[in-house]
């Protein structure tokens, strides 16, 4: 019973910070320090709670934890239409996440830092606490990933690409726990969060050696190994990179064309590394599938349509390729489904945060720019195989390009779209659906009452950026936006003399 109210209480400590203490994640006083650091077994709770906190934390609707980084993300893309009527309009626009007061910037900025608080709390307080030291291993493990993963989304979507500048100055970087008397820390330069990303990471993998986990939302040495393939693809460590990924997928087979068909809803999925898991008492994640579930009939949004031309990408023979469908429901009529993702029965969804297929695509286009071609090609051709899609050859294109359209093909709707923008420092690339004489394309839909009929074809409606502006590589609306609160509160920010 003392170990439930413990995990109550932090809870409690995650979930009732205030707006105006984004650093004041988890005050030290006398509950902290003598009890739920106490013992190895209490600090399982903190880890526990902490996760939770990173994906069931509800700011609102659209903004349900970690998953609304992924949307904001795709929404930001090049492949997914948002519809006009919910959720993530304003990411999709390019005129929310350079907004400083805008509550989703906030809000996603909170997110990260109380989660990088608790997590240097757990590094910084283990080592003391009763209980065995293959125990404390694990949760310091455990802490530090967690810890590099939160600088990973804060160093990818915070500042262009390490390969244009890894002196850019990004956000704070903090290692110690927080109280109210801790001072703002000035923004970090990309090569100073890379470093303590690597070496967060490279310590987790060590401290996690033995360790056999339990369920797939824990992180063990295949998760450690999938977050070090991301780092060394974005800072251009190709061959490392490529490495990691092969050392991440191994016994992650992929799934078969069936399986692709099931919604990605359950973590049970072969292909899943890492996952959150949802119930029908825990499942504010789920929340984010009524954006990216177009189909069911209990999903309430529909608001994250295909680009039709997205599905041009696509070979007839490709198990993805039948997974469109264009939309025949009044009001949605001429919109373009993207069928990946249903919910389960019950109206939940677990979250996918990694799978073997990314790490194949990491290992390929961490061959292929190393210049070892024959390898790039092999892991390229294992996932096309996996799908049904035509094999790479020569003829095909450019092996690089064909590997980042790939990417967009295979990991659609699981927020990597932006990310891999400002990482290949390439443009978002958005047409409307018309033809060449400007008039709308018409497809063929099916009306419930069974009707087919010729409607217009729906595509994207924001082609430039707000001030009128073509789509351009390295612009400033790609740039998560750091609150105007933290401005306001942390004089040091651009302090870096």
């Amino acid at each position: 019973m003392k170990l439930k109210h413990i995990y109550i209480a932090v809870l409690v400590l995650l979930s009732s910070t205030s707006c105006s203490d984004i650093l004041d994640t988890a005050p030290t006083d006398a509950v902290v320090d003598t009890e739920i650091y106490k013992s190895t077994e209490n600090i399982e709770t903190v880890i526990e709670g902490t996760w939770r906190y990173l994906n069931d934390t509800y700011f609102t609707y659209a903004n349900p934890g970690y998953t609304a980084f992924m949307r904001t993300s795709d929404a930001m893309g090049n492949d997914v239409a948002v519809t006009t009527k919910y959720g993530y309009r304003d990411p999709y626009t390019f005129n929310e996440m350079i907004n400083s007061t805008a509550y989703r910037v906030t809000s996603l900025w909170r997110l990260l830092y109380k989660v990088i608080d608790n997590t240097n709390n757990v590094i910084h307080k283990v080592d003391a606490a009763e209980g065995s030291d293959a125990d404390k291993e694990y949760l310091k493990g455990q802490a530090k990933a967690l810890r590099a993963f939160c600088y990973l989304n804060l160093a990818s979507f915070y500042q262009f690409s390490y390969q244009k500048d890894k002196n850019a100055l990004t956000v704070p970087i903090y290692t110690e726990p927080t109280t109210r008397e801790t001072k703002g820390q000035p923004k970090a330069s990309l090569e100073d969060i890379y470093n303590l990303i690597i070496a967060d990471l490279t310590d987790a993998s060590g401290l996690l050696t033995d360790y056999t986990r339990s369920n797939k939302y824990r992180i063990d040495q295949h998760v450690v190994q999938g977050l070090l393939a991301r780092t060394y693809l974005n800072i251009g460590l190709w061959a490392e990179a490529a490495e990691a990924a092969e050392q991440a997928k191994e016994g992650y087979n992929l799934m078969t064309a069936d399986a692709y068909e099931q919604g990605f809803n359950d973590v049970g999925n072969v292909e899943w590394i890492w996952g959150h898991i949802q119930t029908s008492e825990q499942n504010t994640a789920s929340y984010t599938f009524h954006y990216l579930d177009v189909s069911s009939s209990g999903s309430y949004y529909f608001s994250f349509m295909a680009d039709p031309y997205f599905k041009d990408l696509f070979d007839t023979q490709d198990i993805r390729y039948k997974l469109f469908e264009w939309d025949g429901e009044p009001g949605r009529e001429g919109f373009l489904r993207y069928k990946k993702f249903k919910f389960k029965s019950n109206l939940i969804g677990d979250i996918v945060y990694m799978r073997s297929a990314e790490m194949w695509l990491i290992a390929a286009e961490g061959y292929a720019r190393a210049g070892q071609t024959a390898e790039a090609v092999e892991a390229l051709n294992t996932l096309r195989a996996a799908r049904n899609a035509p094999l790479y050859s020569a003829a095909s294109g450019t092996l690089l390009d064909e590997i980042l359209i790939e990417r967009r093909k295979e990991l659609w709707g699981e927020g990597f779209a932006l990310s891999d923008i400002i990482r290949t420092q390439r443009s978002v690339v958005r047409k409307a659906f018309l033809d060449n004489d400007g008039t709308p394309i018409q497809v063929e839909i099916t009306t419930p009452e069974g009707e087919v009929k010729k409607v217009n074809g729906q595509g994207h409606r924001v082609v430039n950026f707000p001030d009128g502006t073509a789509f351009t590589a390295n612009s400033r609306y790609y740039i998560f936006a750091i609150p105007d609160e933290e401005v306001r509160r942390n004089p040091n920010l651009n302090n870096n003399n």
